[in-house]
């Protein structure tokens, strides 16, 4: 517990700026629902034909994955706040128009009969029979949206939006049950209170409630009638001012992305920290986006201007060429096409090599006889490899790995890739794959198996910018090229152990290597 408090003292700035992220996206996102999903209640109330298409329609959206939504939304809408808000927007429509639907629809016959027989049009009885009356119904489904925004908002950090996924990804990440928790538990409290504000709106404008309070004080007060509407404007004008004022003497930006893994956080803060540094350019950091494809798709959408790449993994996986274990030919192959076929900058590699591997528990390596990738062939059906989900996929990854070694594993499972090391050690799965400078191979003493058949390709790490980003900005590529060759392998799975297993900032640890390297002042 002492620990947990420790990380909140020392992160508190980090913590209360995503979670002024994670307020603004959810209350954008349920604005946006009530705004689309009360006027469609009204429109299937008074045409019944269209209820069963639209409620129908509703219902389809909210049993979609959400992370299967993001990845539909992200080739179409790219990365941000943007595919965040729709997501929720889509998942939080269902209670909205079900509910204002019902509401209307289960107003007694009696009522409506009478306002008609007293001469009010439809209009009229909508607006002051109806709508009040169906009003707590309505409320009910805003205010489950309402939570059920806060936190699906948390998947939000997938896409590059922040808010407090972002330390829930952190910490599973990096295996820190701390940022997890500092991630978390704001997201609770958040969700409740933001039921309890609802609810507390509701009982304010409710005419049920405003009638009884009319009864006892007949008299209310201009203020209070006039203050919310006050408040709002206040923010929404707020808001816009600032803007206006962050666009005035703004420099020129660019956006550096980052998968979702520690390694690649250090490097696209290096990248940042030196642009800054040897530019007149102001930089973006768009961190843990994803996996390859998710980051890959954003660079060629223009949503991010650049990200570090391994030249394996553009071999195989974004180029779908035949595995080479040349790294030369390697990198003269993704330099080549990622010029021909996407009109990216490949630049000079920083020098170390990150290539996969399979790794297990001490205690399984003796009992097996492990050292190599075909003792574990001979053993794998007996074992559960506990594997990231891209690894599954990637013919560079497991497919091609198990056709090689002839690998018949008892069990696999899926999982993200922090976990893969939390299951492992808590001994629900025996092998998993692992980069070879991840520093959690270290604070977990783990035995790291010899790819014997030199089935996995060399993966350098190497700079991708967009071409027009290039031409526009030529100088990025001198800051790009202060790096290239600084990093050993033992070099970054050092920065990587500081990172994972000390608990320091992947910010801190980037500039703390650029100044050890005199690539930047202190």
């Amino acid at each position: 517990m002492k620990a947990f408090f420790d990380y909140i003292f020392n992160n508190t700035g980090q913590i209360l700026n995503l979670l002024g992220q994670h307020i603004y996206l959810s209350i954008i996102s349920v604005l946006i629902a009530i705004a689309v999903g009360v006027p469609l209640g009204i429109l299937i109330s008074r045409n019944k034909n269209l209820s069963k298409p639209v409620i129908g329609t509703a219902n389809v959206v909210q049993a979609v994955p959400s992370l299967a939504l993001l990845g539909f939304l992200i080739p179409f809408i790219g990365i941000g706040s943007t595919p965040a808000i729709v997501m929720v927007v889509l998942y939080s429509l269902l209670p909205i128009v079900k509910n204002t639907y019902t509401g209307l629809t289960n107003i007694d016959r009696d009522i409506l009969e009478a306002a008609r027989g007293i001469g009010l049009t439809n209009s009229q009885i909508m607006r002051k029979i109806q709508l009040p009356l169906a009003f707590p119904v309505i409320m009910a489904g805003v205010r489950i949206s309402a939570v059920t925004a806060v936190g699906l908002m948390t998947i939000a950090a997938f896409v590059g939006a922040g808010g407090l996924g972002y330390l829930v990804f952190s910490g599973v990440s990096t295996v820190d049950n701390n940022m997890i928790l500092a991630g978390a538990i704001p997201a609770c409290i958040l969700a409740l209170l933001i039921d309890f504000v609802v609810g507390r709106l509701e009982s304010r404008i409710s005419y049920t409630t405003k009638t009884a309070r009319k009864a006892k004080n007949p008299k209310t007060s201009l203020a209070r009638r006039i203050a919310i509407p006050a408040l709002i404007g206040i923010i929404v004008i707020g808001t816009g001012i600032t803007y206006a004022f962050n666009l005035v003497g703004a420099k020129e930006k660019i956006s550096i992305g980052s998968k979702n893994f520690t390694e690649a956080v250090i490097l696209a803060n290096m990248a940042a920290d030196l642009i800054e540094d040897k530019t007149d350019l102001e930089v973006e950091r768009k961190l843990k986006l994803g996996g390859t494809q998710v980051v890959f798709n954003a660079l060629r959408k223009g949503d991010i201007d650049s990200y570090i790449e391994y030249t394996g993994t553009g071999l195989v996986s974004i180029l779908k060429k035949e595995v080479s274990n040349d790294p030369d030919e390697v990198y003269s192959i993704v330099k080549k096409d990622f010029k021909k076929k996407y009109g990216l900058e490949t630049l000079k590699p920083l020098g170390f090599n990150n290539t996969y591997t399979l790794a297990v528990r001490q205690d399984t390596a003796e009992k097996y006889g492990l050292e190599t990738f075909s003792d574990l062939a001979k053993v794998s059906n007996e074992l559960t490899l506990g594997a990231t989900i891209e690894f599954t996929n990637r013919e560079d990854g497991l497919p091609g790995l198990v056709k090689m070694y002839n690998m018949d594993y008892k069990n696999l499972r899926a999982v993200d890739g922090g976990l893969r090391y939390t299951a492992l050690k808590s001994k629900e799965s025996d092998v998993i794959d692992a980069f070879s400078t991840d520093g959690l191979l270290e604070e977990f003493k783990l035995k790291v198996l010899e790819d014997d058949k030199k089935f996995f390709p060399p993966y350098y790490a190497v700079p991708i910018v967009r071409e027009d980003t290039m031409m526009e900005h030529p100088e990025i590529k001198d800051a790009f090229d202060l790096l290239a060759g600084k990093l050993t392998d033992e070099k970054m799975r050092e920065l990587n152990y500081r990172v994972d297993s000390l608990k320091q900032s992947p910010e801190k640890v980037a500039k703390d290597f650029l100044i050890e390297e005199d690539l930047i002042e202190k």
